[in-house]
């Protein structure tokens, strides 16, 4: 088959944030105890509403903790992973369609794309928390974004770094490709068909060699 598109998962992957929110939720699971075994890493590709409404059921603090993670989110540095931008727009140069698929809020991509307009004109479509109705390890974002860009079952790849966005990616019918930023390499690379420890090490032509040969 042919590769029509590479869909992006975004923290992680191409921000390098994730320990920025791992610090925020550790903070949120002090003062409001989930009694979740290291619960910021549990939660790595969930939406915030349902973050929200499985483990915090008061709405007061439900809305409490919305109010810092806007906060959060309007503050805070976001930072690409060196090559991560170059991969992109090469991607868009030799005409391969791409996607962003997050679980982050249109708000918060706003921010994303006010201090990253690169970015953002180098993708063709995005999908966030309000496009979907469940969470990865849910295929839904994935599904979504391939149905918007014309790329069937087989014929687009997926990049990721959570355990959940990896399985998300599968479940899709996509080439998973893993980097190994917030989880171990060995962890990583049973969960995908090709791992690589940075972004940096991957190029248009790379991809397209490894999904041609898979």
């Amino acid at each position: 088959m042919s590769l029509k598109a590479v869909l992006f998962d975004l923290d992680g992957v191409l921000l390098d944030t994730e320990g920025i929110y791992t610090d925020f939720w550790s903070d949120i699971d002090c003062r409001f105890p989930t009694g979740v075994d290291n619960f910021a890493a549990v939660i790595k590709g969930n939406t915030l509403s349902n973050i929200l409404a499985t483990y915090f059921p008061d709405k007061a603090i439900q809305a409490h903790i919305h109010r810092l993670l806007i906060d959060q989110e309007l503050n805070m540095p976001y930072r690409m992973f060196p090559g991560a931008l170059e991969l992109v727009e090469g991607l868009r140069d030799a005409g391969i369609n791409t996607a962003i698929v997050t679980s982050s809020t249109l708000a918060k991509m706003k921010n994303v794309f006010r201090t990253l307009p690169r970015l953002e004109n180098a993708i063709d479509t995005l999908v966030t928390d309000e496009d979907v109705t469940a969470s990865k390890p849910d295929p839904q974002g994935y599904l979504i974004a391939a149905r918007r860009l014309k790329a069937a079952p087989g014929e687009f790849i997926v990049v990721e770094d959570s355990m959940a966005g990896l399985e998300a990616g599968r479940r899709a019918g996509a080439f998973v490709v893993g980097i190994a930023t917030t989880n171990p390499m060995d962890a990583v690379t049973p969960a995908c068909h090709f791992a690589v420890d940075a972004i940096a090490r991957l190029t248009p032509e790379g991809l397209l060699n490894v999904f041609q040969s898979h």
